[in-house]
């Protein structure tokens, strides 16, 4: 993969709202003392992220822009999180809920999620969009400690309170076909993934966590290797073409943009004759599950559907 480089955020984000938040720490203490700091992954919030600038001149930080509703989040994030742990303090985590901070949201121009970026010295640095495999993040993460290191910023975090980080409370051990999926999606092999889900689901149909996992792996294992401009071409030739559509609505599902799938999709429904509506509805379905019944978006498209149908 290509080297990070700031040039290429250039524009891209505007940080400048952002500076004028809680003060800096006192000259010479250092950074990794500033107050509120605890661990190395950490909560940024709005009003907090000046905080953040003022420590990524001491160690780069991280910057995971997310929501809850985003499935590929929920895939990247905990690997984020696993190397950033792994550097001992090395390297910040900045978790950003993109819904309750909408200001840095908007300065970082997060047209989609899951965006990180990284921060050295206060000037953002690409790293990736949409979720990744785990090698691919350690290899992201490597380019960015050098790139630290070629502009002097080769600190180490140490815990506000003078301790070690707390410890999380032990998780039981995943059954063996979810971890055999969870590994599978570390590595990149999305079919070996859902097909430990598929298993799962055939020893038990009512598992929650194998049907939310089947269905988010597929969304990632669809969206592999597809073109966005190429699909975004192919639909506008062929606004009738059942999987040109399906590929760009998974495209936008994946990258963050839930209304523009969910339209394209039930605009699709409308169109196609009602013996060719089947697949659509049961994408829509699998869709739905994705974001959460809860969700006023998903909401709003179910209604639609259903006036659709009846």
């Amino acid at each position: 993969m290509s080297e990070i480089s700031p040039a290429a955020l250039r524009g891209a984000v505007d940080l400048s709202t952002l500076r004028n938040r809680p003060p800096a720490p006192a000259p010479g203490a250092p950074a990794s003392q500033a107050p509120g700091i605890s661990d190395v992954v950490v909560d940024a919030t709005d009003d907090s992220f000046g905080q953040i600038l003022e420590i990524s001149r001491t160690v780069p930080v991280v910057v995971d822009l997310w929501a809850e509703w985003c499935g590929p989040c929920k895939q990247l994030s905990p690997i984020i999180e696993k190397v950033t742990r792994e550097l001992e303090g090395r390297v910040l985590l900045a978790k950003v809920d993109v819904d309750a901070n909408p200001q840095l949201a908007q300065g970082f121009r997060a047209q989609s999620i899951p965006m990180v970026v990284a921060l050295i010295a206060g000037q953002p640095v690409p790293m990736f969009t949409g979720a990744v495999p785990e090698q691919q993040v350690r290899e992201v993460f490597a380019q960015l400690l050098q790139l630290a290191a070629q502009n002097g910023v080769t600190g180490t975090l140490s815990i506000a309170d003078g301790g070690e980080a707390p410890a999380a409370a032990e998780e039981p051990p995943l059954p063996p076909l979810h971890a055999e999926a969870f590994s599978a999606i570390e590595r990149g092999d999305y079919a070996a993934a859902i097909a430990a889900y598929e298993k799962a689901l055939a020893e038990n149909p009512r598992d929650e966590d194998a049907i939310a996992g089947l269905g988010q792996v597929r969304l990632l294992h669809r969206v592999q290797g597809l073109d966005l401009q190429a699909a975004r071409a192919a639909a506008a030739a062929a606004p009738q073409d059942v999987q040109a559509q399906f590929d760009v609505a998974d495209l936008d599902l994946a990258g963050g943009h839930v209304e523009d799938a969910f339209g394209r999709l039930l605009d699709l429904f409308a169109q196609l004759p009602a013996d060719q509506r089947t697949p659509v509805r049961e994408r829509l379905v699998e869709l739905f599950g994705l974001i959460g019944a809860a969700d006023p978006r998903v909401v709003t498209a179910r209604n639609r559907l259903s006036s659709l149908l009846f």
